[in-house]
């Protein structure tokens, strides 16, 4: 009888060790499963990151050539003025129409006459108003790139900081900052046009966290 008792104990106990070992082995291929899928994933986001590094590197090449082209072909413009009744006629293709720089966030970029998504990736554009240094509020947009590149620093940016445009004729007017604020994409107040003949200009770009677009207004400098 004890023997019966001592082979019917043995056998439960190697059934638990096998079942035991059946759970580890799953749980051992599920920590399996779980570790390469993450190491998957984590391979795809940095193949994401580093592409979207070298497009944003691209377009920043892209840019710098568009100013180079602006400051020669402005030097042999001859300097002729540019009729303020283009100042609200769109172009069907984009083309430069001068130049923004900010000193104080280290900004330079040319401004491109019309604004898409495409223009949008390679410099900062103009959506509203009229072209650069006429009376009338300039709307500019550009994206707000991790990278620190376009629009990514204007939140640096404060009252009575400096923005400097550059028009077609090489001339520069500089505007001081007197507003700045954060509204909903939708809203589109910032592009008003009834400046009482002053020359202002509207800078946007999106806030990456919360959604919203950041507006900063300037006014020329009498």
């Amino acid at each position: 009888m004890n023997q019966i008792l001592y082979n019917c104990d043995w056998n439960k106990n190697i059934e638990a060790n096998n079942s035991k070992n059946l759970n580890n082995k799953k749980s051992n291929d599920i920590y399996k499963i779980v570790f390469f899928s993450s190491v998957i994933l984590l391979a795809l986001f940095v193949i994401l990151l580093l592409f979207r590094l070298y497009e944003n590197n691209k377009n920043e090449e892209i840019s710098k050539k568009l100013t180079s082209s602006y400051s020669i072909s402005t030097m042999y413009s001859g300097q002729s003025e540019i009729n303020s009744s283009t100042a609200y006629v769109e172009k069907s293709s984009p083309f430069i129409i001068g130049v923004i720089k900010i000193d104080k966030i280290n900004l330079n970029y040319s401004i491109l006459s019309i604004s898409n998504n495409n223009l949008l990736d390679v410099s900062v554009c103009r959506f509203a108003g009229p072209m650069p240094n006429q009376i009338g509020n300039l709307c500019i947009a550009g994206h707000n790139y991790v990278d620190y590149k376009f629009f990514s620093r204007l939140n640096e940016l404060e009252i009575d900081d400096e923005i400097n445009i550059y028009d077609l004729n090489g001339n520069n007017v500089i505007y001081k900052i007197y507003d700045m604020y954060e509204t909903k994409p939708e809203d589109i107040s910032c592009t008003f046009q009834n400046t009482d003949g002053q020359r202002i200009v509207t800078l946007v770009t999106c806030n990456n966290v919360n959604g919203k677009r950041l507006v900063i207004h300037a006014k020329e400098i009498p």
